[in-house]
């Protein structure tokens, strides 16, 4: 009761100074016949109201929840590419042997638009990922992602990502990986068809945080421009990228 105690006393005092209002209408007018057909004709379109203020408010409060459960999600994007994702990108990006061909295109600039995201995004899904089986960086690629395991397990968790499915299925992906390599005890001696399945499964992995990658890029520049900066002195793609400031 305490909770609701000051909504009463507004609603009360709000009550009383429409009566108020009313009553000293009367008396100035002398004509209660107008003023309760006004009452009257008020609370006819009271109902309407009422209608039209629920929708705007309801609409206000969608739109202020989906805007903070996408900065909450954003937020969780930006801890699993400071945790996780930059590296792999970093990692991945040395099995595919044409890299070259799409370098230049990730070296992302703060003078890139929106519509210079959307155009590398669409133009990557032409691109023909070759993902080549490197046994020593598979190695290192399995270690690291096995000591990452409660992480990714924790992201996966987070309810704000269950709305974003395209991010979802990169860290299913990822994940996938990680226990396709964490099942093998010896990457450096397998049959090359399974080699050819492990591929297929960073590769599957490799697209998807590229994807993603970009969009939480663009997601920077627009939202958090200093740290866009830092994201950009960081990039996977670039071999001569550096966090120093020149």
């Amino acid at each position: 009761m305490k909770r609701f105690k000051w909504q009463i006393t507004l609603g009360v005092l709000l009550i009383v100074m429409a009566a108020a209002i009313y009553g000293l209408q009367i008396l100035i007018f002398h004509n209660a016949h107008e003023t309760f057909f006004l009452i009257f004709q008020d609370l006819a379109f009271m109902p309407v109201h009422f209608l039209i203020i629920t929708l705007i408010v309801d609409q206000l409060l969608n739109v202020r929840e989906k805007r903070a459960m996408m900065n909450k999600m954003n937020m969780a994007i930006g801890v699993f590419f400071s945790e996780v994702g930059t590296y792999l990108l970093k990692s991945i990006s040395g099995f595919d042997q044409n890299i070259e061909k799409i370098r230049n295109d990730l070296l992302v600039t703060p003078e890139w638009t929106d519509q210079r995201f959307s155009t590398t995004i669409n133009n990557l899904h032409q691109y023909n990922y070759h993902i080549n089986y490197a046994k020593n960086e598979m190695v290192s690629l399995k270690d690291f992602l096995s000591a990452k395991r409660d992480f990714l397990l924790r992201v996966l968790e987070n309810p704000n990502l269950l709305e974003h499915e395209t991010f979802t299925e990169l860290l299913w992906a990822v994940f996938h990986l990680s226990e396709e390599l964490a099942v093998r005890q010896d990457l450096l001696n397998l049959p090359e068809e399974d080699e050819n399945h492990l591929a297929g499964d960073v590769r599957r992995a490799y697209i998807g945080l590229i994807t993603q990658w970009l969009a939480y890029m663009r997601h920077l520049k627009k939202e958090y421009p200093y740290l866009f900066s830092l994201a950009l002195r960081m990039n996977p793609f670039d071999p001569n990228a550096s966090v120093t400031v020149k």
